[in-house]
């Protein structure tokens, strides 16, 4: 590259917005389909599915997936290994504020990161399919002198029935689900069914573009958000919320989640009620 073309590209990489920043900054990460019962289950690997913060580990820094840089502290990633891993940082079952709040903070605080732990379930930038990915990080991980990092234990999948009775036993523990990753796939960041989350309900995240004022006993506060889906296509949703939530609803351009029961014949979700913020992904 010539200087001049560098010094474009420097000047005009110095004018992005913060956001733009980010997203240009942002992992390219394998992202997960939502499985379905009739899927075939011979070549697949089955792990909990963690209510934590989707990270990124490129060797020397903790990335999230919209590309902000995560501020642990200096002991958390000491003696950490200098290569990619794709994982979750996780506070614990049904600890998911929790989580996000230490992701997010620029002012780490000791007593939060003590309860956090990276759950490391692939390495993107090792060669071959995901079978051979975890016969890698089976060697890789534990590190005694990190305890921090802990690799996701995976078991072979086996049948449907055998599936369900291991999605309701760890729910009924507190988990939020299943996670099914092909044995022959290769790391590819994109969705596709090679990666498969396994829930009791539906879900799906959207971005608020606006709040409509509610009716009735929700007069002068939310009575639903209008959110836009990754597609453009937009919704209100309306269900969900606490009281709390209705008085100081997500902000417009923030990002939620969302759960539903199937689909509308336009294809939007049916049946949808809030299910809470996502600032990690905002």
């Amino acid at each position: 590259m010539s200087l001049h073309r560098r010094s474009l590209l420097l000047a005009a990489l110095g004018a992005l917005t913060p956001a733009a920043k980010a997203l240009a900054a942002a992992p390219a990460l394998m992202l997960a389909a939502v499985y379905q019962p009739g899927t075939q289950l011979d070549d697949f690997w089955v792990s909990e599915k963690f209510d934590g913060v989707r990270a990124y580990w490129d060797g020397r820094q903790l990335i999230l997936r919209g590309g902000e840089t995560v501020v642990a502290p200096a002991w958390f990633t000491a003696h950490w290994p200098g290569v990619p891993m794709d994982g979750e940082l996780w506070a614990g079952r049904g600890r998911f504020e929790q989580a996000v709040s230490a992701a997010r903070s620029k002012a780490p605080q000791d007593a939060a990161w003590r309860e956090m732990r990276f759950m490391v379930f692939d390495l993107p930038a090792q060669p071959g399919t995901f079978t051979e990915r975890l016969t890698v990080l089976r060697r890789l991980l534990p590190i005694a002198n990190a305890p921090s990092l802990i690799p996701v234990a995976q078991q072979r999948a086996t049948t449907r029935d055998d599936l369900q009775v291991l999605l309701e036993r760890t729910v009924r523990g507190g988990g939020e689900g299943l996670m099914l990753h092909r044995g022959s796939s290769l790391y590819r960041a994109d969705r596709s069914g090679d990666l498969l989350k396994v829930k009791p309900f539906e879900d799906a995240d959207a971005r608020v573009v606006a709040h409509v004022n509610g009716k009735g006993r929700n007069a002068s506060r939310l009575g639903a958000l209008v959110v836009e889906l990754p597609d453009g296509r937009r919704f209100k949703l309306g269900t969900g919320f606490t009281d709390a939530q209705r008085e100081s609803p997500p902000p417009v351009g923030s990002w939620i989640s969302y759960r539903y029961n199937g689909s509308t014949e336009a294809g939007l979700p049916r049946f949808a009620r809030f299910l809470r913020e996502r600032p990690d992904l905002g």
